[in-house]
Order: C-alpha cells, then sequence, then structure tokens
C-alpha cells in the first residue's frame, strides 16, 4: 500500500528586486530612492507556485540561496521538518552582537530579520494550495476574520530636490495620493493633509506618524493637529526610542485621550536595556506602549513581559516567523495583552502574507502597520489585495491566493542589479541635506 504524500518541491528560486521609494524621514535619516528584497519561488511536483518576499540586500540573498539543498526534493507537507533543518544549520553571524534593534541601528537588522521566512511563506502558499485552503486556515486555529482593520503610516517626507539623487517623480499623477507621497512634508499642516489624503484613498480611520525626525516637542504638535482633525481616530506615534526618559514622560504626560498608544517612546540609557526604560516610562505615565525593538525573539520577550514594558507587541512575520507571529497573538490574547506587526518597505506579496497572519491572528489585534501605500503601484502581483475602507482584504483562494507577474518581478530584478549597493542606507540622502551627518539613536534626524 502506497502512503498519499503531499507534492515534492522541485526548485526553488532566489530573485533580489529592488522598487521606487520616497525621502520619508526616520531617526535612521532619509530613506534612498530605491528599497530592496528577496523573494523566493517554489515550484512543486504538482505544477503549484509557492511564493514569499523579505528584507533585501546580499546578506540575506546568500543566506536563502545556501538553504536550497535543504529545500529541494523535500515534501511540500514537512514544511516544519525543512525549516528545523534550516535553524539546525545556521550560524551566527560573526557581526551579530545580539544587540537586536533596541538602539535602531539598521545594519543590524538584517540579524533580526530571519530569512527563512520567506521560505516558510512560500512552503504554506504551496500547502495550502494542496488542500485548497487559504493559507490563514493553516495558521494558529485557522481564520479569525475576512478583513484586516489597518492604518494609515504618515512619515514626515523630505525635499528631494536638495538631494541631488534619482527619486521618483509623480508630480504629474492624476492620483493625489501618488502626487502628494513624494513632495515635502514636514510641518503640522502638511501631515495632516498627508493623512486627508490616505483617508480620501484608501478610507484609513487611525493613523501613526514616524517620529524620530523634529524634536520631540514639534512633532507632538502634530500629533495634536492629527486628533483635533480626526477626534474619533486612533493616533498613535512612533519615534523609534529617540527620546530621552524623562523627554518621553515630559511629552506624553497629559496626552491620554490624543494618543491611543506611544511606540518605543525611549531607549536604553545609563547601563539599563529599553525594557527596563520603558517599564520605567509605563509606571510614570500609565501610557499603553507599542513595540517592534525591544521584544524581537522569545527571550527578549521574556524580559520585556517580565518587567511589564510593553502592551502591543508588533510581531512582524518576517522577524518571528508566520507561525511565530500567530504563536505570539495567541498568547498576548490569553494575557490580556494586544498583538500587532510592524512593516518596512515591502512589495504586495508582502502585504498579502500580512493579512494572512492577521487574519489568524485571535482576539482584537491593533490596526495593522504597513508601507504598501507609500509603495502602492508597483505591484508584483496580479491580484494584489486591496484597502478598501480601513480594511485590507484577506484573499480566499487557496494558499496566499495571488498570482506573481514574472515580468514585473523580472523588471525590479533588472532594477536591483543596477544598483550599486543592496543594503539600506539612509545615511547617504541625510548628508545631502546636512553634511556630514552621521545617526544618533539619542538625536531625530534633523536635530544638529
Amino acid at each position: 500500500m502506497n502512503e498519499k504524500i503531499t507534492p515534492v518541491i522541485t526548485d526553488m528560486k532566489v530573485i533580489p528586486v529592488a522598487g521606487s521609494d520616497s525621502m520619508l524621514m526616520t531617526l535612521s535619516g532619509a530613506h534612498s530612492p530605491f528599497f530592496t528584497r528577496n523573494l523566493v519561488i517554489l515550484k512543486d511536483s504538482a505544477g503549484h507556485t509557492g511564493i514569499g518576499e523579505i528584507h533585501g540586500g546580499d546578506y540575506t540573498c546568500e543566506s536563502l540561496k545556501s538553504c536550497i539543498p535543504l529545500v529541494v526534493g523535500r515534501s511540500v507537507g514537512t514544511y516544519r521538518s525543512i525549516l528545523n533543518s534550516i535553524h539546525k544549520i545556521a550560524k551566527k553571524s560573526d557581526e551579530d552582537t545580539g544587540e537586536g534593534i533596541q538602539s535602531l541601528d539598521i545594519s543590524k537588522l538584517k540579524f533580526v530579520i530571519k530569512s527563512e521566512w520567506a521560505i516558510e511563506c512560500a512552503l504554506l502558499d504551496l500547502l495550502g494550495q494542496y488542500l485548497e485552503l487559504p493559507m490563514c486556515e493553516l495558521l494558529g486555529d485557522g481564520k479569525q476574520r475576512d478583513k484586516i482593520e489597518t492604518l494609515g503610516y504618515l512619515f514626515y517626507v523630505s525635499d528631494k530636490k536638495k538631494a541631488n539623487l534619482p527619486y521618483l517623480d509623480e508630480s504629474d499623477s492624476l492620483d493625489p495620493w501618488f502626487k502628494i507621497r513624494r513632495e515635502e512634508m514636514l510641518t503640522p499642516t502638511r501631515i495632516v493633509e498627508q493623512a486627508c489624503v490616505l483617508q480620501e484613498k484608501y478610507g484609513f480611520r487611525n493613523f501613526k506618524l514616524k517620529g524620530g525626525v523634529l524634536k520631540g516637542s514639534e512633532e507632538m504638535e502634530a500629533i495634536k493637529a492629527l486628533k483635533k482633525k480626526f477626534p474619533n481616530g486612533r493616533i498613535n506615534i512612533d519615534p523609534n526610542g529617540a527620546w530621552s526618559l524623562a523627554e518621553a514622560i515630559e511629552l506624553c504626560k497629559g496626552m491620554q485621550g490624543i494618543l491611543t498608544y506611544v511606540e518605543d517612546p525611549c531607549g536604553p540609557e545609563s547601563g539599563f536595556s529599553s525594557r527596563e526604560i520603558m517599564a520605567e516610562f509605563k509606571n510614570a505615565t500609565n501610557m499603553p506602549v507599542a513595540t517592534n525593538m525591544i521584544a524581537t525573539d522569545w527571550r527578549q520577550f521574556y524580559h520585556a513581559t517580565t518587567l511589564k514594558s510593553v502592551d502591543i507587541v508588533l510581531a512582524d512575520p518576517h522577524f518571528w516567523g508566520f507561525d511565530g507571529s500567530v504563536r505570539m497573538s495567541q498568547i498576548l490574547n490569553d494575557w490580556g495583552l494586544t498583538w500587532g506587526s510592524h512593516s518596512n518597505n515591502h512589495f504586495d506579496i508582502t502585504l498579502t502574507a500580512f493579512a494572512h497572519v492577521a487574519a489568524a491572528a485571535p482576539g482584537t489585534p491593533t490596526a495593522l502597520d504597513t508601507h504598501w501605500i507609500w509603495q502602492d503601484g508597483q505591484n508584483l502581483l496580479d491580484d494584489t489585495p486591496k484597502i478598501k475602507n480601513g480594511y485590507l482584504e484577506v484573499p480566499t483562494l487557496p494558499g496566499l491566493g495571488v498570482t506573481i507577474n514574472m515580468e514585473k518581478i523580472m523588471k525590479a530584478n533588472a532594477l536591483y542589479k543596477k544598483l550599486s549597493n543592496h543594503d539600506r542606507n539612509d545615511a547617504e540622502a541625510m548628508q545631502c541635506l546636512i553634511p556630514n551627518w552621521k545617526f544618533d539613536s539619542k538625536k531625530p534626524c534633523l536635530v544638529r
């Protein structure tokens, strides 16, 4: 008697890709004209194609390529064993200090992102197609919701003309959002205008402002202006730990009713870790705190929860894995805490994956981050999920439920090959604005 097995993986391709970005401002500096990602494309013996997308750069690309012999020839149904075999041979880089990103050193992000999660996504895509089930039905306790509440991710944007770099110009676009997202926006008035245009296009009810750019007091003026314009909206800010503990307390005390939560308001200082400092911040302000910086693995999460440092863990599946991110959502729900997901610059493959993970998260997740609104229009899929009325749709077809467009992928790969540097470097554009600018985790990028 022959035992029925799932299809066998016959091919694995790793394709690095690039897309255009705006001159978005963060604590790390200014986004470059281009961002990079790595795609994994699996083929199986049943004729199905599985896809995954993750962080860009040569380090991640080479890590993925080294996994090919551990994936090809294996049965799709053994995806957990495949991932386990990858983990067993994985070696820690000599450059990895174990600090993670609690000080937002972007050069260390590649050690927090785990390349194999792109493989996990592609494997789950294949398994879902074999079982004729959407990917979210294979995660946790299965599908919990049909659509995902999503927030409008607001950024300060610098004047690209000052940088003399090849930023995309959409000044002639007929789409109001596409046109404004490439323009300079550095004042409360313009941040509110950005939010209004986003609400008109995507229907967002909630907003998060990326801080760590101007003085904290100036950024809080933008928050107050947003709350005045959207009195029923949940308004949040993420300065990426740029503020000292004392400044964070001063800025956030009395902001209840205006700020719904604050994400990573302060970082390590005076010999204390971010987890200890954030616990002190919470004690002083009673303000709910979210993070994607101080709880990026299970060991960090243990210490963060022991100290009661956070209320909301933004468990990006590219940090935690798809199974791990949903497992985190289950734990948080059982403990009376809140799950969400952080994002980075990404294409619509990641947008789709986020939809499935959030669809499987129990309880009431916080509105999801997504950078997709800044990349919208650079689709690598023929059937990109839509964001309507502030909600991201969850595909209903088997697996991820979407179809890749290889012509567009190869065009994005050609752009990648033209770039002299494939790693994220937010200092280059900043140095066009402020000569000799250097990253400082305790100084907002425009405060020098």
